[in-house]
């Protein structure tokens, strides 16, 4: 399983159950990587998406609390358990842990690798971050890209792989 993310500096991902950042080449390369495959998330983070909906062309697996929670194309699960064990089978390189906080934290160890997108910039405001994954033993760089600059920021991708698993 790997997880995708959009960080700041502070390793803030969200603001009021929103994104930091609208960064168009990130959302690309979130969607080519993502295309085909499962992603599991929060329900928070399916009702930020337009209109609510779940991503097209890729398994949704939301994870709720709330047993009455019901939408359209989407599997819903009570945990982070009950949503890798929906998603057995899944190639491990088509199964995406893509938010939000919580979620991240609860499967981030069972992760082979984290596809992050580094923004050079302090998010003001931001109340839900992302594990430093600099300061997880067993966390390292596989490779950083060059810098990309877009809507008025700078932000490189930086692909993590556990050496633990």
């Amino acid at each position: 399983m790997n997880a995708i993310v959009v960080v700041d500096r502070n390793w803030a991902i969200g603001r009021e159950g929103g994104l930091l950042y609208s960064l168009p080449t990130d959302m690309k390369r979130f969607r080519s990587l993502t295309i085909g495959g499962t992603v599991i998330l929060g329900r928070k983070t399916l009702d930020s998406f337009p209109g609510g909906r779940p991503l097209p062309k890729r398994r949704n697996i939301v994870i709720t609390r709330n047993v009455d929670f019901d939408r359209e194309g989407s599997e819903i699960v009570a945990s982070p358990q009950a949503a890798v064990e929906l998603a057995a089978g899944t190639e491990d390189d088509k199964l995406w842990v893509i938010g939000g906080g919580s979620v991240y934290a609860a499967l981030l160890s069972r992760c082979k690798r984290v596809y992050l997108t580094k923004v050079d910039d302090e998010a003001p405001g931001a109340d839900t971050f992302f594990p430093n994954l600099d300061k997880l033993p067993g966390w390292e760089i596989e490779v950083t890209s060059e810098p990309v600059e877009e809507n008025g920021v700078t932000y490189r991708f930086v692909d993590y792989v556990n050496t633990k698993l």
